[in-house]
């Protein structure tokens, strides 16, 4: 049943995304009477689960859930019907219009797909509102992890200013840092002093090189809630609801005092754990494995140590702090796909899976159009990629002619067309080939 909701969203949102992707298309070819001879959701190689001839187009859905299409006559695209273009040009064929209808029709797509995304962030906001935590609002600090403390943050912090303005959201601290928005940030430690940190400019590389893209997060007991057969834990015979109190003598408050000690005792034959269970104290001995893992997760306390609040917005207010939102968005996935040419970037990127992975196991229409929104500013930018085959790779020989004066010939954008479709077939295999390896690992 969890997996039927997960993919009910998917297909839902990857639906709607297309559709109105190439309606994006479709409506600026009507307008500058241009004939489109299909209107495709999925593509129907072969064959199609329907169609319908409506006018001079043929509307349908395709059997492969990669994507879908408008084809407009006149124009060398995914279809590869290269045959009209052996003709004389139509005056309603694509080839036939002027550069500037041409860039428009092709820039309909991402335009719709950038301006959905708006949409939605604003209507998120109007109809739901937004949490947020102050500074003041997280009672007993962060927790850092060891690659921030080099920089003189300490566990326990408490963030007063962000660039030495108070942030409006503390808990958006990651992401901007990531995205190399913050350059100094005042910390209370937990001895009362204050300190301004100045960070180096490489902070976001930093992040992604190390593999921390959440070195700051707010603390919460040290509570067990699931344990894994078979490992140190299970075998010593800690039991979910245990409160871990201290080990090794070194008193335990905190979730990250306790995976930083075990850290550094991991090379030890034993660990003495004292625990709490129920009204009792109990101690256990507990062996690690080489690498420090005993095995155990932490129960979800962060509610009791953090006071959200919540805001409403009218419309009008909703219309700025959604575009903003939007904006922060294709900011923060344009800073992580600069990663994607990295080792690491290579073996994270992912495909169908991924995607799918993100959406909920039970149904949230907030969660829904949050994710759509962001999917539909990834779809965006992916397509505005100077890739042949993609609308980015038309804009820029569209471009190119109405710069230079000089149309790229038939056989040019076929070959073109040729090369870029080999290329995102090659990724899509890639991507979705690292979603298997993940899935057959247990890494997803």
């Amino acid at each position: 049943m969890d997996i039927f909701i997960k993919l009910s969203q998917f297909i839902l949102s990857l639906s709607l995304l297309i559709v109105l992707h190439e309606l994006g298309h479709f409506i600026p070819a009507k307008l500058f009477k241009t004939k489109v001879e299909k209107f495709y959701l999925f593509f129907d190689y072969k064959f199609s689960i329907f169609k319908k001839k409506i006018g001079e187009t043929v509307y349908g859905i395709g059997w492969i859930p990669l994507g879908g299409y408008v084809k407009i006559a006149g124009m060398i695209d995914e279809s590869m019907d290269t045959e009209q273009m052996q003709e004389e040009p139509k005056p309603w064929e694509f080839r036939s219009k002027p550069a500037w209808q041409r860039l428009i029709i092709m820039l309909g797509g991402v335009t719709v797909n950038f301006l959905l995304g708006i949409f939605i962030y604003v209507m998120i906001l109007n109809v739901w509102g937004e949490d947020y935590v102050s500074v003041n609002d997280i009672k007993s600090g962060f927790s850092v992890t060891k690659e921030f403390e080099q920089y003189g943050f300490k566990n326990g912090d408490k963030i007063l200013k962000v660039n030495g303005e108070q942030p409006f959201n503390v808990l958006d601290i990651n992401k901007h840092l990531f995205l190399r928005e913050i350059s100094t940030i005042e910390v209370e430690h937990l001895d009362g002093s204050k300190e301004i940190i100045t960070l180096p400019e490489e902070i976001g590389l930093n992040m992604w090189s190390d593999g921390v893209m959440e070195p700051f997060l707010p603390r919460f007991e040290a509570i067990l809630d699931s344990i894994i057969p078979n490992y140190p834990g299970s075998i010593a015979g800690l039991k979910s609801n245990d409160k871990i109190v201290s080990i090794n003598g070194n008193s335990i408050n905190y979730w990250d005092e306790f995976t930083s000690i075990v850290q550094e005792n991991k090379e030890r034959n034993e660990m003495a754990l004292v625990v709490q269970r129920n009204e009792t104290i109990d101690t256990l001995h507990v062996i690690p494995s080489t690498d420090g893992k005993l095995g155990v997760f932490p129960k979800n306390t962060m509610s009791e140590q953090v006071n959200v609040n919540h805001k409403d917005y009218a419309f009008s207010e909703s219309i700025p702090k959604g575009t903003a939102s939007a904006y922060w968005t294709l900011k923060d996935y344009m800073s992580q796909f600069k990663y994607v040419f990295t080792k690491k970037g290579a073996t994270s990127l992912g495909g169908f899976g991924t995607i799918l992975s993100i959406f909920p196991t039970t149904w949230d229409w907030q969660r829904f159009w949050s994710l759509t929104a962001f999917l539909s500013i990834m779809l965006a930018f992916m397509n505005l990629l100077p890739i042949p085959a993609l609308d980015g790779g038309h804009v820029v020989f569209t471009l190119y002619e109405m710069i230079s004066g000089r149309k790229p010939s038939d056989k040019f954008l076929e070959y073109a067309q040729i090369v870029g479709f080999i290329f995102l077939i090659t990724l899509l295999l890639y991507a979705n080939g690292n979603d298997v390896y993940k899935w057959i690992t247990g890494k997803f």
